[in-house]
């Protein structure tokens, strides 16, 4: 075998980051941006992206923190609510404005409470999308008290993903950061019309990771970690090679007093070493040869954009991790903060 110690690749994009807003997106941001060149940004906050005006300012809130606005694109995403306004959408969408949606089932997440409650109450939402071909991000859990939390992925598979895709088979649909040996292979059987994200903690590390030893805040986030049987399955999808899967990081920063609390909150903030975590994976499985593929050819195949046109290069050099980032009068703490990661991109 061939050791790599540096590689040439089309600069990738990030096709699911939280920047949030305010004071944490203002320390974030660069972080994603000057190593991707576009990203498809959650529209979660405070108040959701349910309108054209509000994704507009979002934009101009990302774009007022970077250093070099042609060097980096947020792509707006519309967050479906029960109530959701079909023509505003289309608009945003003809006018590129939005390049997708996001369904989160209500409750399941961060800042969900909006989401929809029942997906037969959007059917009329979806046939629009399907017949525009406007991509359809999913966050596939049942956020469900009867359910147990390691079980929700499994169960959105079979309760709503198997009859939504029986009623609109040519609906494009991403099963965002997915962390089931179910969804794999869900995936894995799907068309051209079905895709996944993956991310770089959900490859790296399983459930003992997080609660071993005691329990690791850092580790936390939705969907949550899970056995090492369905991290190996993540795993197993990559030397597939199948086109179908791409980078996602589900970067998603919260203050440090946030996380290390007596009820912290769900979140990984992993855009400083994301792409070093993808290549440490990678080159473990012994399957760099996909490597430019996940990262930055699959997901605008999907997404019909075009190829990015810059190149960057990775190198193998021991570094170590921040400990922790200044945010105001707080902090963020990166993942694995004081480790040392084994991959660097050129020049940052």
């Amino acid at each position: 075998m061939t050791i790599k110690t540096s590689f040439k690749m089309i600069q990738p994009d990030d096709w699911h980051v939280h920047f949030r807003r305010g004071k944490i997106l203002k320390t974030v941001v660069h972080f994603t941006s000057k190593i991707f060149y576009r990203a498809f940004v959650m529209p979660n906050v405070i108040p959701p992206i349910t309108t054209v005006k509000n994704a507009e300012n979002y934009r101009k809130e990302i774009l007022d923190v970077v250093a070099n606005k042609k060097q980096f694109i947020p792509l707006m995403v519309f967050y479906l609510t029960d109530n959701t306004d079909v023509n505003e959408l289309v608009y945003g969408y003809k006018k590129n404005i939005f390049y997708a949606c996001k369904l989160y089932p209500i409750n399941s997440t961060i800042n969900s409470e909006y989401g929809v409650s029942d997906i037969k109450k959007i059917y009329h939402v979806l046939s629009v999308m399907e017949y525009f071909g406007i991509p359809l991000l999913i966050h596939g859990e049942l956020a469900k008290n009867c359910i147990d939390i390691f079980d929700r992925e499994a169960e959105f598979i079979k309760q709503i993903m198997l009859p939504l895709r029986n009623r609109f088979p040519m609906l494009k649909v991403v099963l965002e950061h997915i962390t089931t040996k179910e969804s794999v292979e869900y995936v894995l059987r799907s068309n051209q019309y079905t895709a996944a994200t993956i991310t770089p903690h959900h490859l790296m590390f399983n459930r003992n990771h997080m609660l071993s030893d005691g329990i690791k805040p850092h580790f936390y986030s939705f969907p949550i970690l899970k056995r090492k049987k369905h991290q190996e399955a993540l795993q197993y999808a990559l030397t597939t090679g199948c086109d179908r899967f791409f980078l996602g990081t589900d970067t998603a920063p919260h203050f440090q007093s946030d996380k290390e609390s007596c009820c912290g909150k769900a979140g990984i903030f992993n855009a400083p070493i994301a792409l070093s975590m993808y290549a440490t994976v990678f080159e473990k499985l012994n399957i760099l040869k996909y490597f430019e593929a996940f990262c930055s050819l699959n997901g605008p195949k999907f997404y019909n954009l075009p190829i990015n046109k810059d190149n960057i290069i990775l190198i193998k050099k021991s570094d170590t991790i921040y400990d922790s980032i200044d945010c105001y009068n707080n902090k963020i703490i990166p993942f694995l903060a004081g480790k040392k990661i084994k991959w660097s991109v050129l020049g940052n």
